[in-house]
């Protein structure tokens, strides 16, 4: 915080009408900026230790998705809505309303299938290995990428570590997301005290292909956004989601605009809850 300035004080051995000028403020002494590698450690070892307090939680997720045609006229809107928890670290997507309206039953039936699959997936090994190899790792992206020299700053009313990076072409990488990494440049906003990643932004620099562009080519300028919030005082759960692309999957061209807004973050349903324990009893 900043000091009070000190009292200023009133010359008189001059003149009665000649004051000396006011003393200047002393600057606040800012504790020095953490080692970026051991933050990002201290980061994910936090991510681990919350993981089960996630699985205690269900939200909201409204996905909205308007396509463009080549004169970047909307052609297409679509709106799905979820509810969302966690199996394993995995999350997994309940969709509920399609445009605003319920499912109706043969697709309330087919998507309990289909999440009752997912569910039991993600409760087996390879399960587990496909959550650690989704997870975002913090370390490897150092990895990957060339890191700017932080700063601190108050983001939404909390101090808050904020760097930015850009990716190296030439890094070795494992997996198509680190590989991904290696052609954007962006912004990362860490929470000094919870050690949380709540906002990260990114940009293709450089186009990126997967499957030598055969399988998709995503463009250059495509860019995403992520920002979380921390929910009722003990977990850090996302909030909204954006990304503005422009691909092309095979050899139909892609031209979107993604946004997810997550809300009414609670513990779980009871109908949820119920879904899992079916799920895990038919396995034991």
């Amino acid at each position: 915080m900043m000091n009070l300035l000190r009292t200023t004080t009133v010359a008189c051995s001059i003149s009665l009408f000649c004051l000396a000028p006011p003393l200047a403020a002393e600057k606040p002494v800012q504790a020095p900026l953490p080692d970026l590698r051991q933050l990002m450690t201290e980061v994910e070892a936090h991510q681990k230790q919350l993981e089960k307090v996630r699985e205690n939680y269900t939200f909201n997720a409204q996905v909205v998705t308007q396509e463009f045609d080549s004169n970047q006229q909307v052609k297409k809107t679509e709106t799905l809505e979820f509810e969302r928890f966690f199996v394993n670290g995995n999350q997994i997507g309940r969709k509920i309303k399609k445009d605003g309206k319920p499912l109706d039953e043969p697709e309330q039936q087919k998507e309990t299938e289909r999440i009752t699959r997912e569910v039991e997936k993600a409760q087996t090994p390879s399960g587990e290995k496909k959550m650690e190899e989704n997870n975002f790792s913090l370390m490897r992206l150092l990895d990957v990428v060339e890191v700017g020299q932080a700063r601190r700053e108050n983001f939404r009313e909390r101090p808050t570590i904020v760097c930015e990076f850009v990716g190296r072409k030439n890094a070795k990488a494992r997996g198509i997301r680190e590989d991904a990494f290696k052609k954007m440049r962006g912004t990362i906003w860490i929470d000094e005290e919870d050690h949380e990643v709540t906002r990260l932004e990114a940009t293709f620099y450089d186009n990126f292909q997967i499957g030598f562009g055969l399988l998709a080519r995503i463009q250059k300028g495509t860019r995403m956004n992520f920002d979380q919030a921390k929910i009722n005082g003990e977990i850090w759960l996302p909030t909204t989601l954006e990304a503005v692309f422009d691909a092309r999957l095979l050899f139909k061209g892609i031209h979107a605009h993604i946004v997810e807004h997550d809300s009414n973050f609670q513990r779980f349903h009871v109908e949820t809850q119920q879904l899992k324990d079916t799920i895990s009893e038919k396995k034991s």
